[in-house]
């Protein structure tokens, strides 16, 4: 059950951080950092970012890993804490721990929500993640964590509760957030959506093919020498 004190009672603003993930090795993409990818000029993780300030969160961390000095140098111009996971490859779990203990506190309640971005998803805009903070804010009793779901396939951001992080900060190895949904899949919220773009993300060659066929846009590479 809720507590008297969730925001989501209230109709007050959730308190929201933000963590990024952008600390793969892009071995698909051949080795380049795919956040790097530029969609009208703007790099994929700048244009999240964007979008996350655009909505109001200011609490925003970068995870890194593998290309960090070009990614740091493409974000170092924006209000955004960067946290280095020096093994990346240990899995993405270990990078969102990371992000999630580096989230500030917030007052003397600290945060109520946590949304967690992949930082190479091209179509997630400040709609696309008000949207999302408005479901988390709506979802049904007993539920901690909120993930779209279009046509029946999980997408992503995703939203947590305080309790969620608190649990995936004590988890080890490669257990996460998909870990944490199958143990507690009561206490999920599928989110129904149609909106494709939370299941858009670039992972290979191909994925840039089929979002130009798909979209009519282009994604490219940035200039050598520019971040």
């Amino acid at each position: 059950m809720k507590s008297p004190n969730d925001p989501s009672l209230t109709g007050k603003p959730l308190r929201t951080a933000a963590v990024l993930l952008a600390a793969g090795s892009a071995s698909r993409m051949g080795g380049q950092p795919k956040c790097l990818l530029q969609l009208d000029g703007t790099s994929l993780i700048e244009h999240q970012i964007k979008a996350l300030l655009a909505v109001g969160i200011t609490d925003i961390v970068v995870v890194l890993g593998h290309y960090a000095a070009a990614i740091a140098a493409g974000v170092q111009h924006l209000p955004v804490q960067i946290v280095h996971n020096p093994q990346p490859d240990e899995g993405q779990a270990s990078s969102l721990r990371r992000g999630l203990a580096a989230c500030p506190a917030s007052g003397p309640g600290g945060f109520d929500a946590f949304y967690i971005g992949l930082a190479d998803q091209p179509l997630i805009g400040s709609e696309e993640i008000a949207h999302l903070l408005a479901a988390h804010q709506q979802r049904p009793a007993g539920c901690a964590f909120t993930q779209p779901l279009v046509d029946n396939r999980p997408g992503n951001p995703v939203v947590f509760t305080q309790a969620v992080r608190q649990d995936l900060l004590q988890a080890s190895g490669d257990w996460g957030g998909r870990q944490w949904q199958k143990a507690h899949a009561d206490q999920v919220y599928r989110w129904p959506t149609p909106n494709p773009h939370y299941r858009i993300d670039m992972d290979s060659p191909e994925d840039l093919q089929a979002f130009t066929l798909r979209t009519g846009r282009a994604l490219h590479w940035p200039a050598p020498g520019q971040a």
